[in-house]
């Protein structure tokens, strides 16, 4: 999710007042202005937890935090702040860190929409917040991979085989949401609006790429990447992987990327065999995620020029 302040920016260094309100609103008042319809329903720029559940937790940290005077952009960096402890805890073993790095991560997006929710109140806006805004979602969902790999190697004393997949597969989530930012870039430059959520523009002009668009809503294996379905991905697989080991299945690959020898007692998780398997699937479908992405906006009218 982009922080509100993405909606209309000003002109860096305008200055330009937003308006004054009360830093002790009620959560009526706060709901209202905070977290409008306009913004609960966008398309593409709210995240499927938004709705669902994060923004009714979001509204009471955005209340707690408006007394305090702290800026949205300052609560922008904890996105990254904590994003990157999500990552870092994915390094020791066991089943643990995989539920803190979920939680972390949630929490993380939560504060993503109080940002926005503190500018609205405020009626703050600035280029600055939305570049600190993606900032932070590209370091964390760039981190993210990378922990997991150093996890399956064993730590940061063990780095190999399975830290390099890992760090090939955040190249290509860089290279994806770069893909949907270079796009707003390539218009800015052309000197065209702000890009619309309209569907109709982001669907491909090719009917065969349209039907392969709308098959793909029900695999949607492409959102697999995104901080909270990766870290959510990770947790499902990790609590599967231990159910497996309390039953009394035990996995081992000697010759894995990231194999080593394991001493008495057995690692936690057995030898981890299906967080193994999501690895090395996760990158080719990393891959496809996004070339995939990148033909859907070459096919799709989103760099055209607007209409007269």
């Amino acid at each position: 999710m982009l922080s509100a302040m993405s909606e209309h920016p000003h002109p860096p260094g305008s200055g330009e007042p937003g308006t004054v309100r009360s830093n002790h609103p009620t959560m009526a008042e706060l709901r209202a202005v905070a977290q409008p319809p306009t913004v609960l329903g966008r398309r593409n720029s709210e995240h499927w937890a938004g709705a669902l559940y994060l923004r009714k937790g979001s509204i009471y940290i955005t209340r707690l935090l408006l007394p305090t005077g702290i800026s949205a952009n300052a609560v922008t960096w904890w996105i990254a702040i904590i994003g990157l402890l999500a990552a870092a805890v994915l390094i020791f073993p066991g089943w643990w860190p995989f539920l803190a790095c979920a939680v972390l991560i949630q929490f993380s997006i939560m504060i993503d929409c109080t940002d926005g929710e503190i500018a609205r109140w405020r009626d703050q806006r600035s280029a600055a917040g939305v570049y600190i805004d993606r900032i932070c979602h590209y370091v964390t969902e760039m981190a993210l991979p990378i922990g997991f790999g150093i996890h399956l190697d064993g730590g940061l004393s063990q780095l190999g085989g399975w830290t390099l997949i890992g760090m090939a597969t955040s190249v290509l989530v860089l290279l994806k949401k770069a893909f949907g930012d270079l796009v707003h870039v390539a218009r800015a430059y052309q000197g065209y609006p702000k890009l619309s959520e309209d569907a109709e523009i982001a669907a491909p002009r090719s009917g065969g790429l349209r039907s392969l668009r709308s098959l793909l809503r029900f695999f949607p294996f492409f959102r697999a990447f995104g901080a909270i379905e990766y870290s959510l991905i990770l947790l499902v697989i990790a609590t599967a992987d231990l159910v497996l080991r309390l039953v009394g299945v035990e996995w081992f690959i000697p010759n894995g990327p990231g194999a080593h020898a394991y001493s008495d007692p057995p690692p936690s998780l057995g030898a981890e065999f299906l967080l193994q398997i999501w690895a090395v699937v996760g990158l080719p479908l990393a891959f496809l995620t996004a070339a995939g992405y990148l033909i859907s906006i070459l096919a799709s009218s989103r760099l055209n020029p607007p209409a007269e």
